[in-house]
C-alpha cells in the first residue's frame, strides 16, 4: 500500500461518537450505526458553519494503542463549533504528520479492504487520531484519503 508522508493543520469538527475496540463483538455495527444518525437523523443538516460537504469518520482516544478502546465518529469539519445540535461534541484532529492513504471503490469495501491490509504495516503510530475523509458520497465509485497519525 503506497502512502505519502503529510503535515496537517489542527482541524475542529462536529458531530456523533461512540466508543468501541475492535475485538468488541458489535464494533462493525456500532460504527455504521454512527453515519445513520447524522445522514438520517437530522443531525447533519443542522450542523452549523461547515468548512466543506466532506464526511469525515474520526478514530481517536486510544485507551492502549491497538489493543484498546477508543472512540470512533462520524463528523464533518466546522470552521467554527457553535450552537451544537443535541447529541454532538465537538472533535479535534490535532495537527501533525499523517500518512495519507487514497482509495477508491464501493465505500464500504474499500474503507473494510484498507483497514484489513493497513493491520499488516508497521507505521510509527501515535494512536492519537485517526480520519477518513470521504470526497464524495458515491456509494458505488468513491475517493477517500485515510490519515494515520504518526508519531513525531
Amino acid at each position: 500500500m503506497t502512502y505519502e508522508i503529510v503535515t496537517l493543520q489542527e482541524k475542529k469538527a462536529v458531530g456523533v461518537s461512540a466508543r468501541t475496540s475492535n475485538s468488541a463483538p458489535d464494533m462493525s455495527e456500532a460504527i455504521a450505526g454512527l453515519w445513520q444518525k447524522p445522514f438520517y437523523g437530522g443531525v447533519y443538516p443542522a450542523i452549523e458553519h461547515k468548512a466543506n460537504e466532506k464526511a469525515l469518520g474520526i478514530y481517536t482516544d486510544y485507551a492502549s494503542g491497538a489493543e484498546g478502546d477508543y472512540t470512533a465518529a462520524a463528523v464533518c469539519e466546522v470552521e467554527k463549533a457553535e450552537n451544537l445540535p443535541e447529541g454532538t461534541d465537538v472533535f479535534t484532529i490535532p495537527a501533525g504528520r499523517y500518512a495519507k492513504f487514497v482509495v477508491k471503490g464501493d465505500m464500504h469495501q474499500a474503507v473494510a479492504d484498507f483497514w484489513s491490509e493497513f493491520q499488516k504495516m508497521d507505521l510509527p503510530r501515535s494512536y492519537v487520531c485517526d480520519f477518513e475523509e470521504y470526497q464524495d458520497d458515491n456509494m458505488e465509485e468513491t475517493e477517500i484519503h485515510i490519515y494515520i497519525g504518526l508519531r513525531d
